[in-house]
């Protein structure tokens, strides 16, 4: 067994984070040697006085890593040289900038950690769609956009629409999907330094390419209800945050949705501050509670976002947005300048999705599926606790002891079940634990994949400690 020891006093980042990058570079230096035994996680805690949390995080971002190996009863070894080389050429789950997300499953692996539209069969109907637009439209296709119709912006107006509130056409920018529509949006209303504010478990691909093109992170406190007004405010007063990033229904992951008095007073918050709003609505809009949208209460402030994916299909990579008055030509160019333009195919095929109403067919039937998925995720895992809607293709569980969230992502990932921990969800860098996962269950090709997947989960969740050496 190895005496090599780190230095918790070097590095940035959450303790367990520091850990592991010492490890890491003891690994790639020698000072770790191929097959060599790392201490048993107790010894470890005890030898630099920390908790052993913080060395069951520590090692299990190893074993994300690729770099150690660990068994019931023998413990953890780091890998040879030749091991970690051919893994990270071999092995398909591809590390993103999330630094922790697959984009491709394993084979004979259970997707928990993506929330796609189901596929109900819809890739019959979009074809028919295609094969139209290729008859009618073939010029238009051979070349390069050069203006959009008006039905592009009426399936937009059509599609975010939401209980009482309809934007007029002349407001929509129909985008490559919600995430470019958002990127338009903060870098047509931002400057490189300007601060927006992120919850600190949120849809984290946002606050970490707003860090790609130069802005700042703020974060903001919130609770089972979603943001909390009073610490948006002092956000704005201490850091004068340019824009606020907000799901306002059925959040990622936490499945919060704000009530009407939170949302009335971060609109008078956001005026009162001068800070824009982006809401974002592509959970929201298939919740259906129908509680106002804050672009309601704040239409001059507010940038309303939404697309198929989640509903429709997430390979038809389209969306809209709604913007304040006189904005939405400064986003279109934004939209154009970051992505080189919207392809004719996609936009149109889109728009007639929403226009002919192929779209809330398809939404309704995901729908359904949906629905029978979050009844059996309720059955299988009753008696724990976790959050969840019927008609949000994921739910945010909460962990027993001793489990830690990316402990138990890699416990899930040896028994076949991919799933997202919450440093996944973490907009920047924060000592914030909540001990819970996202399962995502929308992914998987039939009802009973999400059985044998969810039972895989309740496993785990009922033999804590079996599961938990499994990895030590």
């Amino acid at each position: 067994m190895t005496t090599w020891l780190p230095d918790i006093k070097k590095g940035n980042g959450p303790l367990y984070v520091r850990l592991a990058d010492q490890m890491e570079e003891a690994i790639m230096v020698g000072h770790l040697v191929d097959g060599a035994k790392l201490p048993p996680q107790r010894n470890l805690a005890f030898d630099i006085g920390v908790t052993i949390g913080t060395i069951s995080r520590a090692y299990a971002l190893l074993h994300e890593r690729g770099l150690v190996s660990g068994e019931v009863g023998r413990g953890t070894y780091v890998l040879s040289r030749k091991d970690i080389t051919a893994q990270a050429a071999n092995d398909p789950v591809t590390i993103g900038l999330s630094g922790s997300r697959p984009f491709t499953a394993p084979p004979g692996k259970i997707r928990f950690d993506s929330t796609a539209a189901p596929d109900i069969g819809q890739s019959a109907q979009l074809a028919r769609l295609m094969a139209e637009i290729g008859t009618e439209c073939s010029s238009e296709i051979a070349s390069y956009t050069r203006s959009f119709p008006d039905h592009w912006y009426e399936a937009g107006a059509r599609w975010l629409s939401y209980g009482n509130w309809r934007p007029s056409p002349e407001v929509i920018v129909p985008t490559l999907g919600a995430h470019a529509g958002i990127m338009a949006i903060l870098t047509a209303i931002t400057n490189p330094g300007d601060r927006i504010i992120f919850e600190h478990m949120t849809y984290s691909q946002v606050s970490r390419a707003v860090g790609l093109v130069g802005r700042r992170t703020a974060l903001v406190e919130s609770d089972g209800d979603g943001i909390i007004p009073e610490d948006f405010e002092r956000v704005c007063v201490q850091q004068h945050p340019k824009v606020a990033f907000i799901m306002s229904s059925a959040q990622n992951p936490t499945l919060a949705t704000l009530p009407f008095d939170r949302r009335k007073a971060i609109a008078d918050i956001a005026h009162k501050h001068s800070v824009w709003l982006i809401e974002d609505n592509l959970y929201g809009a298939m919740d259906k509670k129908e509680i106002p949208l804050i672009a309601e209460l704040a239409p001059d402030r507010t940038f309303v976002v939404d697309g198929l994916s989640k509903a429709v299909a997430a390979g038809v990579r389209g969306g809209w947005v709604a913007c304040p008055p006189h904005f939405a030509q400064r986003v279109r160019v934004a939209h154009k300048m970051m992505t080189g333009g919207l392809p004719f195919l996609l936009a149109e095929i889109c728009a007639r999705l929403v226009m002919s109403g192929a779209a809330d067919e398809i939404w309704q039937a995901c729908r359904r599926e949906i629905n029978a998925r979050e009844a059996e995720a309720r059955k299988i895992l009753a008696g724990h606790d976790f959050r969840s809607n019927t008609d949000i293709p994921f739910l945010w569980l909460k962990l027993p002891e001793p489990w830690l969230s990316a402990t138990f992502k890699n416990a899930a990932l040896n028994e076949g079940v991919l799933i997202d921990d919450e440093d996944e969800f973490k907009a920047g860098r924060s000592e914030k634990t909540s001990h819970r996962v996202r399962i995502g269950f929308s992914s998987p090709e039939s009802l009973n994949e999400v059985t044998n997947g969810l039972k895989v989960i309740r496993g785990l969740l009922d033999n804590a400690s079996a599961g938990y050496d499994s990895v030590a």
